[in-house]
């Protein structure tokens, strides 16, 4: 079985080398935890005792190293399209708003993970109560100025 040798981050990727020299590669959007970490928090890692995980105590995130074998790159979603069409949402307010996590959310934006059908319903829920607040929004004319 292959081990792990080092790690390294590119800008959008996190890269392996195994002891045998291979080197695998994945997008950073797989690990939504590292990807919006710092270059610092990235670097403090330990590998593991049997060198097969990845281990940031800091980003309480493990990476096994099957995960850089595996080919479930991702895919485009009605739920990622959506969301890059509209970055003006901050997607961890909106995760948090509708009571989901941040990380879970990064995955189903980047089709790492596809949500259940009541998973969807509830964000799509979620973002149409955005828009009806959006809507709602009406400027009006007072002796200081405007209000909302």
């Amino acid at each position: 079985m292959e081990t792990i040798k080092t790690i390294w981050f590119s800008q959008s990727s996190i890269f392996m080398q195994t002891e045998k020299g291979a080197i695998f590669s994945r997008p950073l959007e797989a690990f939504p935890l590292l990807k919006n970490a710092t270059e610092f928090e990235r670097k403090n890692f330990k590998i593991g005792k049997f060198k097969d995980d990845i281990r940031w105590e800091d980003l309480d995130e493990d990476i096994h190293i099957n995960s850089f074998f595996s080919d479930d790159a991702p895919k485009p979603n009605l739920i990622g399209d959506f969301f890059s069409a509209h970055p003006q949402i901050n997607v961890s307010s909106f995760a948090k708003q509708i009571g989901i996590n941040k990380s879970l959310m990064a995955k189903y934006i980047y089709g790492i993970k596809t949500p259940s059908e009541k998973r969807k319903k509830e964000i799509q829920d979620g973002l149409n109560q955005l828009a009806k607040s959006l809507n709602s929004v009406q400027f009006v004319s007072d002796t200081d100025g405007y209000i909302i």
